[in-house]
């Protein structure tokens, strides 16, 4: 990737809690998210005012076979702290997600 001065990249690799430091995660396993995707890493740089920049079809280099897209962001902070504030607004929606989820459905469909 040629140099973007005041930029960086975000992999979801980088803060997937299934992977290992080895597999490419880069921040602690406590502060990372299940599975995240591009899409998460997006919506999370918006809700920050990061000005990013989605790049869906680019492969993460040591999965080359799997296009997992990437997203570049403004860095106004250490890549390791944006990182951390990403993963952590991943979580508090996956979480509101599963709340808001909850229930729906139970009892509805059964005609006895």
């Amino acid at each position: 990737m040629p140099k973007r001065d005041g930029k960086v990249e975000i992999w979801p690799t980088y803060l997937d809690a299934e992977k290992s430091r080895g597999e490419g995660r880069k921040i602690p396993k406590r502060d990372a998210v299940s599975n995240p995707t591009s899409d998460d890493i997006l919506i999370a740089a918006l809700e920050m005012n990061l000005n990013p920049e989605a790049e869906r079809d680019k492969s993460y280099p040591k999965y080359w076979w799997e296009t997992s897209g990437r997203v570049v962001v403004l860095k106004n902070a250490p890549k390791t702290a944006l990182m951390k504030e990403i993963a952590s607004r991943i979580k508090r929606r996956q979480k509101d997600g599963k709340r808001k989820g909850k229930g729906k459905g139970k009892g509805k469909g059964r005609q006895d």
